[in-house]
Order: structure tokens, then sequence, then C-alpha cells
């Protein structure tokens, strides 16, 4: 019985009908398989379009006074103001998206710093073996000193030096995205350097250093791209992580001034009223949460995605 093969001709329109996958093509189709993820980046993606365009559609000074709206401690939900008002007649609705920038912005700010500092230190302490003691010595260190506390020190200690230098809200944002960044970069940096002391062994860069490739270029082009990977998934979840100290730290009085809004500095506002005036704590602290909740779905399909071992 003779046996039939496929002809070049069928051969070469059968690979061309196939599909070219890519590593990152690859990542966002298993990415977008994973629903919790997806609905992460829906609402994360809603509360950067909602407070960053929110004010040109619903034009309330998040700073006026609306006086006639005062009711003992503040009015409820109407046609002028949406969310009711604060005890002094300020919009509930405008402020929490004036907030809602401030506080995305320190999230999204603080992350690039830790995530800058952590991984230059985890590409140092695992390419160069004669850095890597003193580098991981020093983020044990780092990583045992209390952070709320230290936090609180250096806020309390530059506060004022960095408002007469800066002004007070660029100041303080300043102030908190420095704090914030510089003592949560400790995690991503023991990660970074794991990822480094793996991918410095593979074959590709032994030819690299081979062929007489200087180390900065084998760091930058070889290593550095293998290992963003978990810089990804770390990132995703720092912005919640600066979210949720800043936050902290406006609770504590050590945040922003009062007459700059965040959530976390209207929870506090309204943790006074929660008798009379719950909505005024409850919106941002909702906000916080979805938030804080939206990137971890988002960092647990990240980490998912980005994971050979659950490749197929």
């Amino acid at each position: 019985m003779a046996v039939q093969t496929a002809s070049p001709d069928a051969l070469n329109l059968t690979d061309t009908k196939r599909e070219t996958r890519t590593l990152w093509g690859d990542t966002w189709l298993r990415f977008r398989r994973h629903k919790l993820a997806m609905l992460g980046s829906v609402i994360f993606l809603l509360l950067i379009l909602g407070t960053a365009f929110g004010p040109f559609f619903y034009t309330v000074d998040p700073k006026y006074a609306d006086t006639t709206f005062v009711i003992l401690n503040g009015a409820g939900p109407s046609e002028e103001h949406i969310l009711g008002t604060d005890d002094i007649g300020r919009d509930t609705l405008a402020r929490n998206i004036h907030g809602g920038r401030i506080s995305l912005a320190v999230g999204i700010v603080a992350m690039l710093v830790s995530i800058t500092l952590g991984t230059m230190i985890g590409l140092l302490s695992g390419f160069f073996p004669a850095l890597d003691n003193p580098l991981m010595r020093f983020t044990d260190m780092m990583l045992a000193i209390p952070q709320i506390p230290l936090l609180l020190v250096i806020s309390m200690l530059f506060r004022d030096t960095m408002r007469r230098t800066f002004g007070v809200e660029l100041g303080t944002f300043l102030l908190i995205v420095l704090v914030i960044g510089v003592l949560a970069w400790m995690p991503t940096a023991r990660v970074v350097r794991g990822a480094v002391l793996s991918v410095k062994e593979k074959e590709f860069v032994e030819a690299a250093t081979s062929v007489g490739s200087k180390r900065g270029k084998i760091m930058g082009r070889h290593i550095l791209p293998n290992v963003l990977s978990p810089i990804i998934v770390s990132a995703t979840l720092g912005v919640a992580t600066a979210i949720i100290t800043e936050s902290a730290l406006s609770f504590l009085g050590l945040g922003f001034p009062p007459d700059v809004p965040t959530w976390g500095t209207l929870v506090v506002e309204g943790q006074g009223y929660l008798d009379i005036q719950p909505w005024l704590s409850v919106i941002p602290g909702v906000l916080i949460s979805l938030a804080v909740l939206s990137i971890n779905f988002m960092g647990d399909g990240l980490r998912d995605a980005l994971d050979p071992r659950t490749r197929k």
C-alpha cells in the first residue's frame, strides 16, 4: 500500500498559517485567561481614568465650603452634591476624586523608586560575587528595622524642611514618596538577586563573556531582560503597599496637610462622624480597598502568566 506524503508546498502553507508566538504575546494570552486579573485591571483602569478625568466632568471645587448644605455635621447626597458634603460643606465626591489623584500618584512613584533601587542592588549583588555578601547583609539589616516607626521618625524630622524648600504639597509628596520608596526596595532586591544568580549561569551569558562583552553590556542586554518577570510582579504589588503606607501615615497625622485631600486623610477626617455621616470614611476606605485588591489580582495574574512551569 502506497504511503501518501505531504508535498513541500503543503508544508510551507501550514508553516505560514501557524501563528508566531512571542514571550510577551504568550504572556498576554495567558494573562487574559485569568479572570480575577482582568477584573482587577478593569477596576484599576477605571480608578485611574476617574481620578484623572473626573474633574473635567464633575467641576465642583473640592476646597469650596458650601455652608448652605451644612446640616448639623454635614449634608447627605443631593442634586448639587452627589455624595453629600463634609462637616464644613465641602463636596465629598470632588474631594475623593482629587484625593485619588494624590494617593495613586504616591503609589506609582514610590513603586518606581523602590523597584529601581531594588533592581540595581539585586543586579549588583547577584552578578558580582565580591558585592554579594555586603549588599545582602545590608539588605538583611534594613529588613530587620521596623518600618512604621522609622517612617514616622523620618517624616517628623524632614517634614518642615521639605515643605519650606519645595512648598507644602510638593514637599510633602516628595518626602512621602522618597521615604516609602527607600524603605521598600528590600524584597525586590532579594528576588532579583536570586533570578540573576540563576540566569548568569546560562549558556548565552557564558557565550557573551567568552566573546569579550563588557560586564555592563552583559547585565543590561542579557541578564536584565531575563529577570523582568519578578520585577514586574514586584512592581504591581509595590503600588498597593505604597498606597496602604501613605494611608497609614495620613491616619497618624504625618501625611499631607488637612487641606490637601488624600484617601487616607479623608478616612481620618470622617472617623469622628461615623455615627451620623459614615460615608465620609466609608467611601475613601472602599476606594483604597478596591485599588489594593485590584492591584493584587493583577499581580497574581502576572505571576501565573510569567511562570514557565504553568505554561502549556
